[in-house]
């Protein structure tokens, strides 16, 4: 095999790990949807809730780093947020470059509604706990993170 056969081989879309993780999350956040759209939610505005809820108030930098979010996406995210009563931002008196996120009572009380979500999504995937956990643990390599402690997958 010459080097452009052998470089066109790499090339080809089944050879490629990205494509899979691609399609897989997409399908994986498109699961969400029916459960999301009732609640007026999508799946970004879902993780922020979830690590606040986990978290609670936090610097948006924080926020960024935990999500694997750029401030140019999670800045317009949060105003959206901040303007349907779920989340308020301030800066920070010790450093005004600092911006802080809290949850509002409306932002605590959406974690009532989406209690079931995960069940209802976990249900969906043909995936034993086994390979879920798996899974798990190889997509948090790749991210060069180690998962955070007494954390099991959910869906």
């Amino acid at each position: 095999m010459d080097d452009k056969t052998a470089q066109d081989e790499l090339l080809r879309l089944d050879r490629q790990l990205c494509f899979p993780l691609y399609a897989a999350a997409r399908k994986i956040v498109n699961l969400y949807t029916p459960y999301f759209r009732p609640l007026s939610l999508t799946y970004t505005r879902y993780i922020v809730l979830m690590c606040m809820w986990q978290h609670g108030s936090m610097t948006m930098g924080d926020l960024c780093r935990r999500l694997y979010l750029d401030s140019g996406t999670l800045t317009p995210l949060l105003k959206k947020m901040e303007a349907e009563g779920l989340v308020t931002r301030k800066r920070s008196r010790e450093d005004e470059r600092v911006v802080m996120v809290d949850l509002t009572e409306k932002g605590l009380d959406m974690k009532t509604s989406v209690r079931p979500i995960p069940a209802c999504v976990g249900s969906c995937l043909k995936l034993t706990e086994t390979e879920a956990a798996t899974l798990y643990g190889l997509l948090y390599r790749i991210l060069e993170d180690e998962p955070e402690e007494n954390h099991e997958p959910d869906a």
